[in-house]
């Protein structure tokens, strides 16, 4: 095995650990996970027309599973692994075998030299062996199993067989007799060509890794104590990068490799935060992939895939079906990546879409034609389960409203820098107004907290999205001291781990069930902002910091995490893709001295 020489890559060394944390490459859809000795490839996709054959994609069968090392005998090789970004080597009896992605679709295993073999399981109907290896391919119309897949040697084969199960797949024993350039390509596609080009594993495995560290020596650099974290939080952002294909439209990141396949539009701009620290327009396309999927009357996606949009979602306790979207923070994050680039093109292009998208909102969202927006489905709040839904739909509620006056606040700057001088005055006018109507809809004075509210009755549950209107900056002092005096109390948000999503006191607070209690870290930084815009910079300061060290207190970075104890509850999704990112925010800002 060669060290590499990158110290990103060696920092990195064994984070990768092949159970929560798969091994993959930008562009990829390829999964890699360990099960001891045994090796199985997963696939992010979603294949939504097969689901009632092979399941959904968080619980489906690998694509190649049970794939083990094996000695001349075609005997199991027990391995040791030693893992980096950019290549995996598994230490056997009988030498190492290095593996790599060579493209996204192709994998390199570097053999070696000496006598030893392979075997593994493909989901495949039907294959043939050849003088170089053995080709699998899906049922002819692709209605059960939609990809093909190849392997492919330079080694003399000894032994080359494959025998079908009862289980849909079909199993390899494979035997060579290896020297010293000898390599073997894995490929799974959805094409139907192969990649069956045997390269070389030494130029592979170093491309692999000019690829990894040339990713991260492009970042900003931050304090020491940050480092191990932020390099993985990199990683994260890096593999859990898709190519284009279908109706994604551009390079995206998905929210997490095995739970979450697929762009959701706010976990997409908070990506792009990160993003815009490294490159502009990949930031950009974070915004872009969910724009080209606009509906007519203005409405983006909740969410998009390979194969489809997500615009709609039954659920038990709505009364009507309703569109599905994603709290409207597109000028908000345009604005923030603006501010890196200066790309005024950029602002430009997303202009017209926002207006439209906002449009929506106060078109499809005021049944009582009162000014003040609800939601009409929970999910597009975002907080799919939080108690605030729980006696059903709609229901106003001053997340959004708040959300609201932040976009346009965001597009009054837009409409500004574009020289729409009319646009930026209105903007600022309509944000003002909802603001107003906000404070006096919601505001109760002997709580001291803005209540949601379902038929025009409070609901009594207390989160910290009952706070939010102090993120507008347009509150008095009084009221703002209030809403602080709730968010700094231990009893209610000031927890541990700040900040719960369900006040700790709150009968239905429950410390691990995702939005009725757990702490998410994208709350915790648009609170952040909120506090530094309404001077509270000590607070912002410590719940900043309180965030990091969350951050920094697991190997991984989860979804959500128990806001008593600091650690990811049993469902929250590992290697998390916005979390990562807010760390990268809060990681740079600490390191040159600022809050946010």
């Amino acid at each position: 095995m060669t060290l590499p020489t990158s110290p990103f890559l060696l920092q990195l060394r064994n984070r990768i650990t092949l159970d929560e944390v798969p091994f993959s490459e930008r562009g990829s859809r390829l999964l890699i996970f360990r099960n001891e000795s045994v090796v199985n490839i997963r696939l992010a996709e979603r294949w939504v027309k097969w689901e009632t054959v092979v399941g959904d994609y968080r619980h489906r069968a690998p694509i190649i599973k049970d794939l083990v090392f094996t000695d001349e005998n075609g005997q199991p090789l027990a391995f040791e692994l030693t893992a980096y970004p950019h290549a995996l080597f598994f230490e056997t009896r009988v030498g190492t075998f290095g593996l790599a992605f060579e493209d996204e679709e192709s994998l390199c295993l570097k053999l070696p030299p000496t006598a030893c073999g392979i075997s593994f399981q493909v989901f495949a109907s039907q294959g043939r062996t050849d003088r170089r290896g053995g080709e699998f391919k899906g049922d002819p119309e692709h209605r059960r199993i939609p990809r093909n897949a190849a392997y492919t040697t330079n080694a003399r084969i000894v032994t080359n067989s494959i025998e079908s199960d009862d289980n849909g797949y079909l199993g390899v024993r494979l035997l060579v007799d290896a020297g010293e350039a000898s390599t073997l390509t894995l490929n799974v596609t959805p094409r139907l060509c192969f990649n069956r080009t045997v390269s070389d594993a030494n130029t592979i495995l170093s491309n692999a890794e000019q690829r990894w560290h040339a990713w991260f020596a492009a970042v900003p650099p931050v304090d020491e104590k940050y480092r191990a974290q932020y390099y993985y939080a990199w990683w994260i952002l890096r593999a859990g990068l898709l190519s284009s294909r279908f109706f994604l439209t551009r390079e995206a990141m998905i929210p997490s490799m095995m739970h979450y396949v697929g762009v959701w539009a706010w976990d997409a701009f908070f990506h792009a935060l990160a993003y815009r620290h490294i490159n502009p327009k990949l930031a950009e396309d974070q915004l872009r992939v969910l724009l080209d999927h606009q509906l007519s009357d203005g409405m983006i996606p909740d969410a998009v895939h390979d194969e489809g949009i997500v615009t709609e979602w039954k659920l038990p306790n709505l009364t009507q079906d309703a569109q599905v979207t994603k709290p409207p923070l597109v000028a908000w994050t345009a604005l923030k990546l603006y501010k890196t680039s200066g790309n005024r093109d950029f602002l430009d292009e997303i202009y017209e879409p926002v207006c439209r998208w906002n449009h929506w909102w106060f078109e499809h969202h005021d049944d009582d034609q009162d000014g003040v927006i609800q939601y009409n489905h929970p999910y597009s709040s975002g907080l799919d389960d939080n108690p605030l839904w729980d006696q059903g739909m709609p229901v106003e509620s001053p997340d959004i409203n708040t959300y609201l006056v932040m976009q346009m606040d965001a597009l009054a700057k837009i409409a500004e820098i574009l020289g729409l001088k009319e646009d930026a005055v209105q903007w600022l006018v309509r944000a003002d107004v909802l603001a107003h109507k906000m404070e006096t809809h919601f505001w109760d004075e002997e709580a001291g907290v803005f209540w949601a509210m379902r038929a025009h009755k409070p609901i009594h549950v207390l989160t910290p999205f009952n706070l939010y209107p102090l993120m507008t900056g347009r509150l008095s002092r009084e009221k703002t001291d209030r809403l602080m005096h709730h968010l700094i109390s231990p009893n209610e948000f000031w927890t541990s781990f700040p900040i719960p999503t369900v006040a700790h006191n709150d009968p239905q607070f429950n410390p691990n069930q995702m939005w009725r209690g757990p702490t998410w870290v994208n709350i915790n930084y648009l609170l952040i902002e909120g506090l530094v815009r309404c001077g509270y910079l000590e607070v912002a300061r410590l719940l900043r910091d309180k965030t990091l060290d969350l951050l920094m207190r697991q190997n991984d970075i989860y979804e959500y995490y128990n806001p008593e104890t600091g650690d990811p509850p049993p469902n929250a999704a590992s290697v998390f893709g916005w979390s990562s990112a807010v760390f990268i925010e809060l990681a740079i800002k600490a390191s040159q001295g600022q809050i946010i």
